[in-house]
């Protein structure tokens, strides 16, 4: 495991490490002889909620960002450049890099090339619609990278409209329209499609970008709170976390007890589901934000599992599992040689996104701190301001 860098926050750690941990635990689900029954149900839900935690992560990191440089008095258009300069740099070289890996994998499979590649390079492959097979897991990411362009947009459209207004406003409007713009989304999905079932509704508005913004900006909305009331943040902490518990547990247990199927209940789920596992999620920031550990063997193997978290995601399912599946078929296995394959399997996975992370992910992720870099975003802002 690499080692953790800087001063980091081991709730935030925590959160990133359990994410990572319950997508691949919801994919081990195609290794399985079975495809149906409570413990694939339960994967499921895990893939579920692992992507709802790193969405609403991600808001309140770069939500945190976004507040303080927009409400200093010297923000200028160039440091959204800048913070967009700083996402991608983090973002798109692990993205693209999968992507190639997939149509390798996919040619050197026997399959040719799918329409519509080019939608992958524009991040669109899902921005309307349901996302093809091909790199499916490519979903999040295009959500995340419109939430980094979308939100500094708005919030720069509100600072030219009144440029002497209050920025801590504008950015909680920003947060708000988002959120609202997606609720409606939404709400017209619902009126508007047949009831299908739960495959269906995974595809066509889980994973599509214009009903799932809202995500990222809840976290965002939590980003808000621990700086404009930072004393509530910490004070209320526990309470928050236990709330947020509460209302998690009611939200994923509730529905398989009392047999809440979306056939039965569309508005529920295509609505309110998401967005209120949105809302639990962010409740636990208060405490997780402000949990400082010290460092032993299970911190630092958790820290560690956090900063490969990226280049587990872009790994493991498409590439890794897809070739060990083509080269061993997992089929014939059950019982000791199934684990065996399981164990291997997610070997392969933590040892390939070690050596993607120390290799490539950090040394381009590093690029945005060049004094190359630094000084040309700097040079910019000092000749436009």
């Amino acid at each position: 495991m690499p080692k953790p860098m800087g001063k980091r926050v081991f709730g935030l750690d925590l959160m990133r490490a359990t994410a990572i941990s319950l997508v691949v635990f919801s994919h081990i689900s195609w290794l399985l002889p079975f495809k149906s029954g409570l413990l694939v149900d339960l994967m499921s839900i895990a893939g579920v909620i692992g992507v709802e935690i790193f969405f609403v992560l991600s808001g309140f990191l770069i939500g945190r960002i976004i507040y303080k440089f927009f409400v200093s008095e010297d923000f200028h258009s160039g440091d959204i450049k800048y913070f967009w300069i700083r996402r991608w740099f983090r973002t798109i070289p692990n993205y693209f890099l999968g992507l190639m890996w997939n149509l390798i994998v996919l040619l050197a499979l026997g399959f040719s090339i799918p329409d519509g590649i080019w939608k992958y390079v524009l991040f669109i492959q899902n921005f309307s619609s349901g996302i093809p097979v091909f790199f499916y897991e490519s979903w999040t990411l295009s959500i995340e990278e419109f939430a980094y362009l979308i939100g500094p947009i708005i919030i720069y459209l509100f600072y030219l409209f009144r440029r002497n207004g209050n920025r801590s406003r504008q950015f909680l409007y920003m947060v708000i329209c988002i959120i609202l713009m997606c609720t409606v989304l939404r709400l017209i999905y619902n009126a508007n499609q047949e009831i299908r079932d739960m495959e269906y509704w995974n595809l066509n508005l889980k994973a599509v970008v214009i009903y799932r913004l809202d995500a990222v900006y809840y976290g965002a909305l939590a980003a808000y709170l621990s700086l404009v009331w930072p004393g509530f943040w910490k004070r209320s902490r526990f309470v928050l976390f236990f709330l947020g518990v509460c209302l998690f547990i009611v939200l994923n247990l509730l529905p398989v007890a009392q047999g809440i199927l979306i056939e039965s209940y569309p508005a529920f789920w295509n609505v309110w589901y998401l967005p209120l596992n949105s809302v639990a999620i962010m409740l636990t920031l208060p405490l997780l934000s402000n949990w400082h550990a010290s460092s032993n063997v299970m911190t630092r193997l958790i820290t560690g599992l956090s900063l490969i978290s990226y280049a587990i995601y872009v790994l493991h399912y498409s590439i890794i599992m897809q070739v060990m599946r083509h080269v061993i078929p997992n089929e014939q296995f059950i019982g000791i040689d199934l684990l065996i394959y399981i164990v291997v399997y997610l070997t392969a996975v933590l040892l390939s996104s070690y050596l993607l992370y120390k290799v490539y992910e950090k040394p381009m992720t590093d690029l945005r701190d060049h004094p190359k870099i630094i000084d040309r975003f700097r040079l910019k802002r000092e000749n436009n301001s």
